[in-house]
């Protein structure tokens, strides 16, 4: 159904007085605002805020399991993820139009697929099994066909969801998962128009979209390709960042390939609480002395760990369960970084001294024999004092060190 044809006609869609400035495919226009029937409007699939729960829910009931041929069984199934995705924020959001009415507009298509106001949608049709005024979502409607817009479309969407300042709830992993499927896997931007419509740099959409693939590598790893709500469930964000941290200290591919996939062992197996931390200590490691100890040692248990994950299906939320029961193996992954991270440590703090005398030369260095011969009288008195002074400390350095 057309709800600007139909929709008018039948009387499941009504005009209001008020009218809106929305900015479309770069020209910003004046839009009306229509009351539109709950039962008209069904969920946008191709929302990044709910990616995740969507290849969860394909991973489960298959990939043709979400279709709009029962579109209430549709929305029911899209709404529990909305709910999922921020239920405090829901039941915020509830009470508000329940106490106040829908206070902003939405964005919906033609043909009832809502593009911005998921949320107050969701809220809407909870409220509305109570009461029947409820009924009605306040939205534009922009005369737009999705499939044949669809690049247009996802940009007006970035530009809603993400692209203003306020709009910072999305779940950290959906982000990445969103920017790797628009800009990779689907190819329907590019970076560019990605920065442009999230109004962000290009370069962060780069780092965004190379972080974004180290969670695709690290699913494939896993054996379960595609699988993006189990970097939800791991919480991923943290620790997939500082391993791209440490992956940027390493020159060497080889060696990056290596502490990529020890790091994604570790990963699987949680041998720590606070795996950010614990993958944070790879910053140190990956530029010291030890990389290739700690390689040597973590190598043969990481490729045991990826071995051994069953080979004739695609790992699930149990099958990891299981791998986590395995406690000789987190206690061998966690001693050796233990043994290493402390070796760095204690390199660290002996190189300490001698990394502040050459910052001191380094200062010294940088004085301007120039500027010296401008200095008052009174400074020159203080530097000459300040430089007995460092005399003292250096000939006491020298003491200690028997020079």
């Amino acid at each position: 159904m057309n709800l600007l044809i139909e929709g008018i006609q039948n009387k499941t869609v009504l005009a209001t007085d008020q009218m809106v400035k929305l900015t479309v495919d770069g020209v910003t226009d004046t839009y009306p605002v229509y009351r539109v029937r709950l039962n008209n409007l069904y969920y946008n699939d191709q929302n990044d805020r709910i990616a995740t729960w969507i290849s969860q829910y394909k991973a489960e009931h298959g990939d043709n399991s979400l279709n709009r041929d029962n579109i209430e069984h549709y929305n029911d199934v899209i709404q529990s993820f909305i709910v999922k995705s921020n239920e405090d924020k829901i039941k915020l959001t509830q009470e508000n139009i329940r106490l106040l009415g829908q206070q902003k507009y939405g964005v919906v298509l033609t043909d009832g697929r809502i593009i911005d106001g998921n949320r107050r949608y969701t809220c809407l049709r909870n409220l509305a099994k109570e009461q029947e005024s409820f009924n009605y979502f306040e939205t534009v409607i922009l005369d737009r066909d999705f499939e044949s817009n669809a690049k247009q479309i996802k940009m007006l969407e970035l530009q809603i969801q993400i692209g203003s300042e306020e709009r910072v709830d999305y779940d950290p992993i959906d982000r990445l998962v969103g920017v790797y499927r628009d800009v990779e896997e689907n190819k329907l931007l590019t970076v560019e128009e990605y920065a442009k419509s999230t109004n962000q740099k290009v370069s962060i959409v780069k780092k965004e979209l190379e972080i974004a693939q180290l969670i695709v590598e690290f699913l494939d790893s896993i054996k379960a390709p595609k699988q993006y709500y189990l970097a939800r469930e791991l919480q991923l964000d943290g620790p997939i960042r500082e391993l791209y941290g440490a992956l940027n200290n390493i020159n060497d591919e080889d060696k990056k390939q290596e502490i990529k996939y020890i790091a994604f062992a570790n990963l699987l197996v949680k041998p720590d609480d606070d795996m950010t931390r614990f993958v944070r200590n790879l910053k140190g490691i990956s530029k010291s002395v030890y990389i290739d100890e700690f390689i040597e040692q973590e190598a043969e248990i990481a490729e045991e760990v990826l071995d051994n994950l069953p080979s004739n299906k695609k790992i699930t939320s149990d099958d990891i369960s299981n791998v986590r029961k395995d406690d000789k193996t987190k206690e061998e992954l966690k001693r050796t970084m233990q043994v290493v991270d402390n070796k760095v440590r204690v390199k660290e703090t002996r190189d300490k001294p001698n990394q502040m005398i050459k910052d001191a030369i380094d200062k010294l260095k940088a004085i301007d024999p120039v500027i010296l011969k401008r200095l008052k009288e009174e400074q020159i008195d203080e530097m000459k004092s300040n430089i007995e002074q460092l005399e003292e400390l250096i000939d006491g350095i020298k003491e200690e060190l028997n020079v």
